[in-house]
């Protein structure tokens, strides 16, 4: 996973608990990095999960919410360093299905060992967007958060519906409806 994703989030931690917290985090998590990221490095996505998990144990929020509350954070992020990938998109649905062809391409450019989640956009008439979710991080929750954020850029309202079709979270299905 890309380091990014790290420095964000304690960026995230640290804006809204502290940096003693940040510190906490990554002295008491399992971290095979001992917590030394760079927003360019590759570390093992199993890191991220460490900290999530220690901040929800810190926090008593469950894992799910922070992850979403972090997509939501990182969309921010995004949004102002990468302002090009907002360009060629009117609406929520022309961003969406852009992640994977046009997106993802890009940040692949940036970061060619990057290890993307991939998706599947269908659109069922001009009020729903089926997205399909696939990655061995199962980390929906967040790609939630980001889906929620697109909406909001766009000030869309829609409803977004999950459904899981493994066990394992590694195949999510969005159902986009405004």
């Amino acid at each position: 996973m890309k380091g990014v994703v790290f420095t964000e989030f304690l960026e995230m931690v640290e804006a809204s608990h502290g940096y003693e917290m940040v510190d906490d985090l990554i002295n008491e998590s399992d971290l095979s990095s001992e917590g030394a990221y760079t927003s360019v490095g590759t570390y093992d996505h199993h890191e991220i999960i460490a900290l999530f998990s220690t901040l929800s144990k810190k926090t008593t929020t469950p894992i799910p919410i922070l992850f979403r509350n972090f997509g939501k954070y990182i969309f921010d992020v995004f949004a102002r360093k990468y302002t090009f990938f907002f360009s060629n998109s009117d609406n929520a649905f022309d961003f969406l299905e852009s992640v994977e062809s046009y997106i993802h391409v890009e940040v692949r450019k940036l970061y060619p060992d990057a290890e993307l989640p991939r998706f599947e956009t269908k659109r069922v008439g001009n009020t729903t967007l089926e997205m399909m979710y696939y990655s061995n991080r199962s980390m929906s929750d967040f790609a939630m958060g980001l889906i929620e954020k697109v909406l909001e850029y766009y000030n869309e309202d829609a409803n977004v519906e999950r459904i899981y079709l493994t066990d394992n979270g590694s195949q999510v299905q969005f159902i986009i409806s405004k």
